[in-house]
């Protein structure tokens, strides 16, 4: 088996943190937890529960953190990245680690992701990927195991050496699409990414931290900044002003029917469209350095 380390970051996370750290510790794989300074009892949890911790004095968005907790990993061959609210039913590393050693060339393998309502998610399209024959979004579940053009976040292994030697995360990203960058850059590298369909994973989906008022906002804000930004990144066309154009007269019709969900939600997205558009970063946003 090659020595794995999963690497959990954390933010307000201790309502799912005991089930997936008691996950990874039933299969006998070690935990890093990075902790974006959360303000619950995460780091106590982490601790507790016999992982390494390893603690950011702010929040560093989720690329930032998983970059840091893959360094920290030295004694690694393979890295499994893993949200604080994904739970890896049994038997699922050995999934993994068997798919790996049958495809030694993969960069990247995920376990096959069921959601909270028993829906299996498979990501069918993305943004990063113009020339996929399935523009529409056609689910077409795998059976078994397969090669795949991108991968969800929530749950990846990889070798971390080729995590490390392609940059691990873009930095740049405070939140969303980190995931489908490293997918791309992994298969313009020529590595095959693999649906592992017998390792199979419980993903809570949006779970992973404790709502809080504003965070709706900042969400839908990094999620407009971010499309965004990978979107000039690969030389497509910059969804900014559609963005923007779209979402604030929905904005504005909310605020002056006292909506304040739609206000969050609508005025988020205008928001970090019009930053990307006046220049500004993700990073600069929440006080962070280049």
């Amino acid at each position: 088996m090659p020595r794995l380390v999963a690497i959990v970051v954390a933010h307000d996370s201790a309502a799912v943190l005991p089930a997936c750290l008691a996950a990874l510790a039933g299969q006998h794989v070690p935990a890093i937890v990075v902790d974006n300074a959360s303000r619950d009892a995460s780091v106590a949890i982490a601790e507790e529960a016999g992982a390494q911790v390893i603690r950011n004095a702010r929040n560093e968005g989720y690329g930032r953190a998983n970059n840091r907790g893959v360094r920290a990993a030295m004694t690694a061959e393979h890295v499994l990245i893993v949200n604080p609210d994904v739970i890896l039913r049994p038997g699922a590393v050995d999934a993994l680690v068997a798919a790996a050693r049958a495809w030694p060339d993969a960069g990247l393998l995920a376990p096959r992701l069921v959601e909270p309502d028993g829906r299996f998610f498979f990501q069918a399209r993305s943004l990063l990927a113009p020339y996929l024959t399935n523009p529409g979004g056609r689910l077409a579940l795998p059976q078994g195991d397969a090669c795949a053009p991108f991968l969800s976040g929530a749950c990846l292994m990889m070798p971390r050496r080729l995590f490390l030697d392609l940059g691990g995360f873009d930095e740049r990203i405070f939140l969303f699409y980190e995931d489908d960058d490293l997918c791309r850059r992994i298969a313009e590298a020529g590595r095959a990414l693999i649906h592992v369909h017998a390792a199979e994973a419980l993903h809570g989906r949006g779970r992973s931290a404790a709502p809080e008022p504003g965070r709706v906002f900042g969400t839908r804000w990094h999620q407009a900044w971010s499309r965004a930004y990978v979107s000039r990144k690969y030389g497509l066309r910059d969804p900014s002003l559609a963005t923007l154009m779209t979402n604030l007269p929905k904005a504005l019709l909310s605020a002056l029917v006292l909506r304040r969900a739609g206000v969050e939600r609508y005025g988020g997205s205008a928001a970090g469209a019009l930053a990307f558009l006046r220049g500004r970063t993700a990073l600069a946003r929440e006080g962070l350095s280049e």
